[in-house]
């Protein structure tokens, strides 16, 4: 039986307002399917510019009836087309009776087959004329054409007509309304961009050279004792990062001790990171893990079954980002594969993984689970040490294919918590072919909404909200809208940044129709389809089918993309494909993740029964709608025991069409209550909002908001809301977290005192800073934040513009070398330090031994606040390459010295400090350098430089033969020009300061 055109099946309730704010009449009316309640219906229904929306629900004998307010009376019916009918008429309740009815418009790609009707749908005829939707004008004028006027075309270009005057006539009748039209978008584009007014953010940067890993050492907390000793130590990991280190800075403070590593590659960084953590892991003690690594892989296997191992697709070998070799074989914690077109069943494909697996870790991995939807599969893995951290596994699976009832297309999904945090995994096969964008787009808001894995208290959120941090991978088939040749050319010459441009996935989420809020690796490998199978070696673009010869541009069809909870611990390692994997046409993807988890929380018996509290002082909201309803909020998180809600609104208004100002005040607002009153409990934990309608319970818009950033004094959040993938407009407002003083107490993750700048993204390096560094070195240093969006391509040189040239020194002496920045060393118990000066920039060291090479730089030094942009002029100049051996820096690291160093700010910030000479800076302390006589003789080169304050020369005097004193006092002062002492008064000083001078004294 034939759908009535009025029933709208599953579309949102958005894109219901937009088709009868198109129909423009009041009385125009749509049913669709509830959004709050499983098997109950909405009737939309336009009056005077407003959509007011009734809930139709179904009693226990299976009879619809609109829901009435307390008193009403309630009409039954059987059937929604009697329902409908019996609203034809007027004073039956509604604003308005129903007398438009408004059709589906049918979008281009729309595959749906029209037969999903629900049960008792049955329209009958009306007993008086009610309006039908009927085909826009432009299909009618079209028609006429091809039926009337065509034939007068084509005789007329038979007699040498230069146009097709009937055609042209046609069109230009049917696109009269257009400038109207395109009034009316800009309109409403203008009216979005006021409600959305937020920067647009790449989904791709560019990336610099070279990679900074941040790592602050605590020796007041033992740490340094644990990283220093054995052969899991940072020394260790050094010997074997020696010849790819750019430069190496440090910069003492107190108790802290921050070194800066330059490192020649991302490769390279990444894997030395992961290897101290590896090691602080190991050495911390905990009795639960901090940090975990995620494996997540995609592959279509083109119905073929796969070759003998895997090692290749689990290891990370191949094109793209890839681990380096010092890390690529360790095991990750959690392995997640997801496949398509896998002709393998489940356990013949489990079986066959967990082999790969054990092959080269020579673990037994435990399955959490498997989830099948015809030939796709989804398979997780977790080590045996993990096997008891797992627990509430879910797993669910939804078909898109053929009006979502087939089951070749679609998704599956495993769900489940590792501790207290909560991971979600999804693996799908969208629609394929080049034209079939929106269906992709359709197929993407069909699983988010449909797939249901996770907490179901958490139904009102789509998937997207459900879990910590979810993984979304698979064959999603978007393709390049470029001709094939021109892919090909770029694909040679490894252009992909150019290729990525034509991206149709990128495209959607550009333009924000797809994969909202998620998050992709920069890809650096080539289109992993469609490949000759056998080889690497070309593409098969060409596909022959009995309908003809159907073209495959190659295109990144394989993907990975996630998105995680705000202010949690999460990086990308690498993400690329094998290039030896031949059995498909597709090459199999992967990536791999560190992770932040927590624990279980164990409350101190011992601290006192005091509650933590959340007070919301305020919240507003603005919700896309043409509704008039009144709304109340929703609070849902793993801390509370219930969710709580808040009363309706108490201010509303409509200051921009389509869309509603929606208030509270903290009397409208729940008081919440945590389960743990912990500080550190509460800093991992999220608050979900959902801001629903009074009348029909429905969602229009959903949030997350962490608290780590809320704890303390009132602090202001404000985010975007979303629902269905979609954004729905914006939420702001105050909120107070009081802890007890007595639970404040934080333990610092594994991860808090190592952060890695991602060059791709240049927030990284700031915000790595402000969680691992103390206040005052963090001020001396966030201007990197500033230099790094001035010239993010700029080298490393420009970067670390703002550290001070005495701190970028080779390890060998860095035990040596302390710095202020025009402040004050303090005096310490341990000795009393001289007060350094600026020097001048050396100039490059000549060294007259063959050496290998360890280049690092040299920079001048503004003062702590000097603005990004004066940074960014200083010059810079390598200082040259000298020999420094693996076991010569461990040996140092070992050894290291760590002076308390005080920072000031100059007294005008942001202006370029004036230069002051040696000699007016010493005479401030109260003593002249060079009238000065030293009390007890230096041993050693390195003493005697420290003591004159010029002990970043040692360094280039040594390499040139002046490392023992007995020599030096023959040293002239064109010897110390030729080691780089370029400044006359530092020259001067060491001069009158030789030892035959003390000798005799």
């Amino acid at each position: 039986m034939a759908m009535a055109a009025w029933y709208h099946r599953d579309i949102s309730r958005v894109h219901a307002e937009d088709l009868l704010a198109r129909a423009g009449r009041d009385g125009s009316f749509l049913v669709r399917d509830s959004e709050s309640v499983p098997g109950a219906y909405a009737l939309c229904l336009l009056f005077q510019r407003h959509v007011h929306t009734y809930r139709i629900l179904p009693d226990e004998y299976g009879l619809l009836a609109v829901q009435t307010s307390q008193g009403v009376q309630v009409n039954c019916f059987r059937t929604l087309g009697d329902l409908v009918l019996g609203y034809q008429h007027p004073h039956k309740g509604l604003v308005t009776p129903l007398l438009y009815p408004v059709g589906r418009d049918m979008e281009p790609g729309d595959e749906s087959s029209g037969d999903d009707e629900k049960p008792g749908l049955v329209w009958s005829p009306s007993p008086f004329p009610v309006s039908v939707s009927i085909a826009p004008p432009v299909v009618g004028l079209l028609s006429e054409y091809l039926r009337s006027e065509l034939p007068l075309d084509v005789e007329g270009l038979r007699r040498g007509a230069t146009g097709l005057r009937h055609l042209h006539h046609t069109l230009g009748t049917a696109c009269q309304g257009l400038n109207s039209e395109i009034d009316l978008i800009m309109s409403s584009l203008e009216t979005l961009a006021k409600v959305f007014d937020h920067p647009i953010c790449p989904l791709t940067s560019t990336h610099i050279p070279l990679s900074i890993v941040i790592m602050t050492l605590d020796y007041r907390k033992s740490i340094l004792q644990i990283t220093v000793g054995g052969g899991g130590s940072i020394p260790a990991i050094l010997m074997y990062f020696v010849p790819h280190l750019i430069c190496m800075c440090f910069y003492p403070l107190d108790s802290i001790v921050v070194f800066i590593l330059t490192l020649s590659s991302l490769q390279k960084r990444e894997a030395f990171c992961q290897l101290l953590q590896l090691m602080k892991t190991r050495h911390s003690r905990l009795s639960e893990p901090d940090v975990i690594s995620v494996f997540v892989g995609s592959w279509n296997m083109g119905g073929s079954p796969p070759p003998r191992s895997l090692q290749s697709w689990v290891t990370c070998c191949g094109l793209g980002r890839t681990p380096d070799e010092s890390t690529a074989l360790l095991p990750h914690d959690i392995y997640a594969l997801g496949t398509q077109e896998n002709s393998q069943g489940e356990k013949e494909w489990t079986e066959h993984v967990k082999a790969t697996l054990h092959s080269y870790t020579h673990l037994e991995y435990k399955q959490v689970a498997v989830q099948s939807l015809w030939n796709m599969r989804l398979a997780v893995f977790v080590k045996p040490e993990h096997e008891s951290r797992i627990s509430h596994v879910n797993t669910a699976s939804v078909k898109t294919g053929l009006g979502n009832t087939l089951g070749n297309k679609g998704a599956v999904g495993v769900s489940f918590l590792f501790n207290n945090t909560s991971f979600g995994f999804v693996n799908c096969h969208q629609t394929s072919g080049s034209e079939k964008v929106v269906r992709r787009n359709q197929n993407f808001a069909d699983i988010l909404r449909l797939l249901s894995l996770g907490d179901r208290q958490l139904s009102a959120f789509d998937v997207s909200l459900r879990f910590t941090h979810l993984f979304w991978c698979g064959d999603l088939n978007y393709r390049l809208d470029l001709d094939v040749q021109d892919i090909l050319k770029h694909v040679s010459r490894r252009e992909f940044d150019e290729l990525m441009c034509a991206d149709q996935l990128t495209q959607e989420r550009h333009k924000r129709k797809a994969f909202l809020n998620f998050k992709e690796e920069k890809i650096a490998f080539p289109p992993t389809y469609r490949y000759e199978r056998g080889s690497r070696d070309s593409y098969l673009w060409q596909k022959y089918k009995t309908s003809g010869v159907r073209v495959n541009v190659p295109s990144w069809c394989d993907r990975i993309l996630w998105k995680s909870y705000s202010e949690t611990h999460i990086t990308c390692n690498s993400y690329g494909c094998t290039d030896d994997i031949f059995t498909s046409d597709h090459s199999p993807v992967f990536a791999t993740f560190h992770i932040g988890v927590t624990s279980k929380f164990k409350t101190d018996p011992s601290l006192s029964n005091e509650r933590a509290w959340i007070e919301l002082e305020g919240i507003e909201a603005i919700v896309k709608t043409t509704g008039k309803a009144k709304f109340f909020i929703e609070f849902h998180s793993s801390c509370l025991d219930e969710i709580r809600r808040s009363t309706e609104n108490d201010s509303q208004s409509c200051d921009v069409p389509c869309f509603l100002k929606l208030g509270w005040s903290s009397k409208q607002l729940p008081k919440l209550l945590p389960i743990v009153s912990d500080m550190e409990y509460l800093q991992d934990q999220h608050l979900l909002l959902c801001v629903k309608s009074c009348d029909g319970l429905e969602s229009y818009g959903e949030c997350c908001v962490a608290l780590r950033s809320l704890i303390g004094a009132a602090e202001q959040f404000e985010t975007f809301l979303t629902h269905r993938g979609e954004e729905m407009g914006s939420i702001r407002g105050r909120v107070r977290v009081h802890v007890p003083k007595d639970r404040r107490g934080t333990r610092e993750k594994i991860y808090g005192r190592l952060a890695c700048c991602h060059p791709a993204n240049p927030s990284s390096l700031h915000s790595a800073l402000h969680s691992s560094l103390c206040s005052p070195l963090f001020t001396l240093l966030s201007t990197l934040h500033s230099a790094l969006h001035s010239s993010l391509c700029s080298p490393l040189f420009t970067l670390l513009s703002t550290l001070h040239s005495d701190a970028i020194l080779p390890a060998k002496y860095l035990r040596n070398m302390y710095t202020d920045h025009s402040a004050v060393i303090r005096e310490t118990p341990r000795r009393e330090q001289p007060r350094v000066h600026q020097q001048e920039q050396a100039s490059p060291v000549r060294s007259s031994k063959p050496t290998s090479l360890y280049p690092y730089v040299s920079t001048h030094v503004p003062h702590v606040q000097a603005s990004a942009s004066w940074v960014a002029e200083q010059p810079v100049e390598p200082l040259g390459d000298h020999s420094l051996t693996a076991l010569q820096i461990a040996k140092s690291l070992s050894e290291v010295d760590f002076f308390p160093v005080d920072l000031r700010a100059p007294s005008t910030p942001g202006q370029r400090p004036a230069q002051r000479n040696d000699l007016a800076m010493s005479t401030e302390r109260g003593y002249c350098w060079e009238k000065e006589v030293l009390r007890g003789a230096p041993e050693t080169l390195r003493e005697l430089l420290s003591t004159l304050g010029l002990q970043n020369y040692t360094l280039g005097l040594s390499l040139n033969g002046w490392d023992d004193l007995d020599y030096f006092s023959g040293i002239t002062e064109e010897d110390l020009r030729a080691a780089g002492v370029s400044n006359p008064s530092h020259r001067r000083r060491i001069l009158e300061n030789l030892p035959r001078i003390w000798d005799s004294l």
